[in-house]
């Protein structure tokens, strides 16, 4: 929980971005915010046939989207339109716009699949626990390493990255597809993310699993 932890001290700047929005629905900014990462995911899927310059945008929508992932909630405690309802959706859109995200990098050419594979799966993990805590009765769990919030600003940074070294800059890698090895294995930047997403998911679940399963009474 990186960027989570540091929730209550960007709390007051949270309500005066959240302050031009509060005429929008909840559910309408995040079905904005969702749109956003879908959007960002359609741009990264056509990298494969266009160029590696479109991932500058894929990071400005990534970016835009946790944006607006934050405000919808920001504007539905302040204006007291906080519902069970809305926090469903807001959760299903999540989880959707996490599958369409990653599949979209995937697609691009510039991540190996079976690690975006692995990595959804830890990110799907991740979220189950925390809101299977919920389910319990021991509230939304947020703990761990790997944040929603965590995971995009990563990959926002890692995409602007792709973008950033496709240009010929004199620190440009010579094989932008291939810039880490070890052994005979070679890594995009965004593998890189993904192995962190693998590591740092799988731990957040079983630390989740094993608090929640701690915090039920014997016998219940």
């Amino acid at each position: 929980m990186v960027l989570e932890g540091y929730r209550a001290r960007f709390e007051p700047y949270l309500e005066r971005i959240a302050r031009p929005w509060q005429d929008w629905s909840p559910n309408r900014l995040s079905a904005l915010a969702f749109g956003l990462t879908v959007a960002a995911a359609g741009l990264s899927a056509l990298v494969r046939w266009t160029s590696p310059y479109l991932f500058l945008p894929v990071s400005a929508l990534i970016l835009l989207g946790g944006a607006f992932d934050v405000i919808d909630g920001e504007v539905a405690r302040r204006t007291a339109r906080a519902s069970v309802r809305g926090d469903f959706l807001d959760h299903v859109l999540d989880r959707y716009g996490d599958l369409i995200l990653v599949v979209g990098i995937a697609v691009s050419g510039y991540a190996d699949p079976t690690l975006a594979f692995l990595a959804l799966a830890s990110l799907l993990l991740t979220s189950y626990m925390g809101t299977q805590a919920q389910a319990v009765g021991q509230g939304r769990l947020y703990s761990g390493l790997l944040s929603r919030a965590d995971r995009l600003v990563v990959l926002a940074f890692v995409t602007f990255l792709e973008f950033d070294w496709s240009l010929p800059w004199p620190w440009a890698p010579t094989a932008p597809w291939a810039r880490f090895h070890v052994g005979p294995l070679a890594f995009t930047v965004l593998d890189v993310a993904f192995v962190y997403f693998v590591i740092a998911g799988q731990w957040t679940a079983f630390a989740r699993a094993r608090r929640i399963y701690r915090a039920i009474p014997p016998g219940t």
